[in-house]
């Protein structure tokens, strides 16, 4: 039986393997067979990580679908919508912990009503009432605004947010690492190296962040490779870095993604998807364990088919993701634990519940497979 030899130079590998990708390899390897990169991704994760598959048993909680911002790829923002309370919050906590939850994800949008002093009270609140939740909460964008409509430091936000039970800051608001991307896609956002700055104070303070990367709208292939080295040069200083996520963006119901439906351009086709997937494991092997396969932006089957691509995580039963879908998303907002262990073995690997830190946790499966009956029909820009 004829089989064709590797194309992938030697050196390339080798670099790969000791932690020294460059980005003359990854345009290489992306240039190559997708299969060779999809086989050297995989071996990496597996002398990383294993053949355990985490995910983690979340609730998305959306505080406010108000926002000040000016992004051209959001779906979801309103200027009249609402702001939860804390008593609301809480009660959105409570049933998330009823459901099994080991984290709450607290987001919101940046408007002068939501300052520093409010973060504050919701964290403070939600450590108080559930002291075993992880607390994954706002943004760098959002961190700096609130801080700045409060007159305090980034750095003095950070300590104060840290002191009230904040256990991890949202590594999103980081789109693409590229100001003249982030001209074009959110003007209005912090630029690239208040990110980075933002980013590693936090580090700095004991607050670790996962990382995101949203792609597939104006970005070039070389400005989402350097989004990635710009993560790893990061994480070479800080080690603060729990994970990173790739997301799609969705061109629907926004404005950057209606030129682009317009002029013929849809969104990221899987083996676009797959391929960001494998080569940010490549760029990050020896510094960033874990490289998540999103699936309410992959869709259950794609999420599965990149646990053999580098991927080594699925990320959360997320529970409510109104943001995706907004924008166009078609995957649902919640998955069970039983569904993700499901996935898991079925692609071969071993399931693992974990907490935000990537720490295991209990298995804890819910009678029900739907923890939340309500969820699907609250309406965007409304408060129910």
């Amino acid at each position: 039986m004829y089989t064709k030899k590797p194309t992938t130079p030697e050196d390339v590998v080798e670099r790969a393997y000791k932690g020294k990708c460059t980005k003359e390899d990854a345009l290489l390897l992306l240039e190559g067979n997708p299969f060779e990169l999809f086989e050297l991704a995989n071996n990496l994760r597996a002398s990383t990580v294993g053949d355990t598959v985490s995910y983690v048993v979340n609730r998305n909680i959306y505080i406010t679908n108000k926002c000040v911002g000016n992004c051209g790829f959001c779906a979801y923002r309103t200027e009249k919508g609402y702001i939860l309370s804390v008593e609301e919050i809480l009660e959105k906590v409570g049933e998330a912990r009823k459901a099994g939850a080991v984290e709450v994800c607290i987001q919101g949008g940046y408007t002068p009503e939501a300052d520093m002093e409010f973060y504050l009270e919701i964290i403070e609140s939600v450590k108080a009432e559930f002291p075993d939740l992880c607390i994954h909460a706002l943004s760098p964008m959002e961190v700096n605004y609130a801080a700045g409509i409060s007159g305090m430091s980034v750095e003095e936000a950070l300590r104060r947010l840290k002191k009230s039970g904040l256990d991890s800051l949202t590594g999103t608001s980081a789109e693409i690492l590229s100001d003249r991307v982030r001209k074009i896609i959110c003007p209005g956002k912090i630029n690239t190296q208040k990110w980075i700055d933002t980013i590693t104070a936090a580090h700095k303070t004991g607050i670790s962040t996962n990382s995101t990367i949203m792609y597939g709208h104006v970005e070039s292939l070389e400005e989402r490779l350097d989004h990635v080295f710009i993560i790893r040069e990061i994480q070479k200083e800080t080690g603060g870095f729990t994970e990173l996520i790739p997301m799609a963006f969705l061109p629907y119901n926004n404005p950057i993604g209606e030129k682009m439906l317009a002029s013929g351009k849809f969104s990221t086709t899987g083996l676009e998807d797959l391929q960001l997937i494998a080569i940010s494991r490549v760029i990050l092997h020896t510094y960033v364990k874990n490289i998540q396969a999103t699936w309410v932006k992959l869709g259950k089957k794609l999420a599965q088919v990149a646990l053999q691509c580098g991927a080594n995580d699925l990320g959360g039963t997320l529970m409510e993701d109104q943001i995706s879908t907004a924008s166009g998303g078609s995957y649902g907002e919640y998955v069970s634990p039983a569904e993700f262990e499901w996935m898991i073995k079925g692609a071969g690997r071993i399931p693992m519940q974990r907490d935000t830190l990537y720490r295991k946790v209990e298995r804890n499966f819910p009678n029900r497979v739907d923890p939340l009956p309500s969820l699907g029909k609250t309406k965007i820009g409304s408060r129910e």
